[in-house]
């Protein structure tokens, strides 16, 4: 009898648990068809949105903007990698030189 419950009980929460990811998916999917008109923060929705400032991480050294993914890693070698590590280390203000090295 007790297995029953249990069963029983188990059936119940699934099925809510199902109803509630289908309600989801469908509030989702309705979410993602919605049609978001562009945000002007000035009181004059005619203006320029084209005068936009660029944050400077998304700029290369001559201040372009960057176009390429800024998840990509370059490949490097190992020996550059170390010599930079390197010049890294010395260039540091609390560097100390060892006699060792």
């Amino acid at each position: 009898m007790l297995h029953l419950i249990y069963i029983l009980a188990f059936t119940a929460i699934a099925l809510l648990a199902v109803s509630n990811l289908i309600r989801s998916l469908i509030t989702l999917s309705a979410e993602s068809q919605k049609f978001y008109p562009p945000h002007y923060n000035g009181s004059n929705p005619g203006s320029n949105p084209a005068k936009r400032t660029v944050h400077p991480e998304l700029l290369d050294e001559q201040g372009k903007v960057i176009e390429e993914p800024l998840l990509m890693m370059r490949s490097v070698s190992v020996d550059d990698a170390r010599s930079r590590l390197n010049a890294l280390y010395d260039a540091s203000p609390s560097n100390t030189s060892d006699p060792e090295e």
